[in-house]
Parts: structure tokens; C-alpha cells; sequence
């Protein structure tokens, strides 16, 4: 394997684990208490963490399409959350998330970074970091 793949899938993995420990201290640590959605972005972003270390330890590139859809999906539920935070008519219409509210914001850096933002950021950089790997891998293919 080149080691382009090989250190896409480092940096897929890192910024995996990344999210996940960010997700874990905003949880357990300061105790904010995840809204259904940010339950959603978790279910596709923790596996990632060990799909993306058991594939980086197998040296085996080929796992950036499950990468590439966990993390599209993912990024989908992220930009659909950041939206009913930060947008008025979305919000208007936001689903009832349980004991939670999905509008809700535990953090506003700089008036536009929330929680959903992180993910989002981490759900564009591994699907990005996933269609180059299936590019270079396609390439080396042929």
C-alpha cells in the first residue's frame, strides 16, 4: 500500500477519534447531555474510530467507501442539526428531540461554532479524506 492510503487512514482515524473523545468530554466531563440528533452523529462516528484503526493496522485502504457513507450520512444529520440551531425557519419547525431540544446550543464559539459544527467539520474531513483514498486507489487499479 503507498503511503498516501497509508496516511489517510491515519488521518481518518485520528480525526475520528478526535470527534469522538471531543463528544465524550462535552457528555461526560462538562455534562451536557446529547440531543437525540447528537445521538444519530454518534452511532456513525464512533465506529469509524475502529473500523478506521483495524483498517489502517491491515493496511487495507479499501474500508474508505464504509468511511465514505458513514461519514456522508453522518455529515447529513450534522448540517440538518447546525441548521435548526443557527437558521429561524428551520428551528420554527424543528421536531421535538426529547428531554433535549436539538436547538439547543451548549456552546457558541465566535457566534457560529456549535457541537453539530465540530461533527460536521469531522464528518467533511473523513468523507473528503475517503473519496481521495477510492481515487488513488482506483488509479492504482487501473
Amino acid at each position: 500500500m503507498s503511503k498516501k492510503l497509508e496516511n489517510s487512514l491515519l488521518f481518518v482515524w485520528l480525526v475520528s477519534l478526535v470527534a469522538t473523545l471531543g463528544s465524550l468530554y462535552f457528555s461526560e466531563v462538562r455534562g451536557y447531555e446529547p440531543c437525540e440528533l447528537c445521538w444519530y452523529q454518534r452511532i456513525l462516528m464512533y465506529p469509524i474510530v475502529v473500523i478506521s484503526l483495524v483498517a489502517y493496522l491491515q493496511k487495507n485502504a479499501r474500508i474508505a467507501v464504509t468511511t465514505a457513507v458513514f461519514s456522508c450520512i453522518g455529515g447529513t444529520i450534522s448540517l440538518y442539526h447546525y441548521g435548526i440551531q443557527k437558521l429561524d425557519f428551520l428551528s420554527q419547525h424543528a421536531p421535538a428531540c426529547g428531554r433535549v431540544p436539538c436547538t439547543g446550543q451548549y456552546i457558541n464559539w465566535f457566534g457560529f461554532i456549535t457541537i453539530p459544527f465540530l461533527a460536521l467539520v469531522a464528518f467533511i474531513l473523513i468523507a473528503i479524506t475517503s473519496f481521495y483514498m477510492l481515487k488513488v486507489l482506483r488509479r492504482t487499479n487501473s
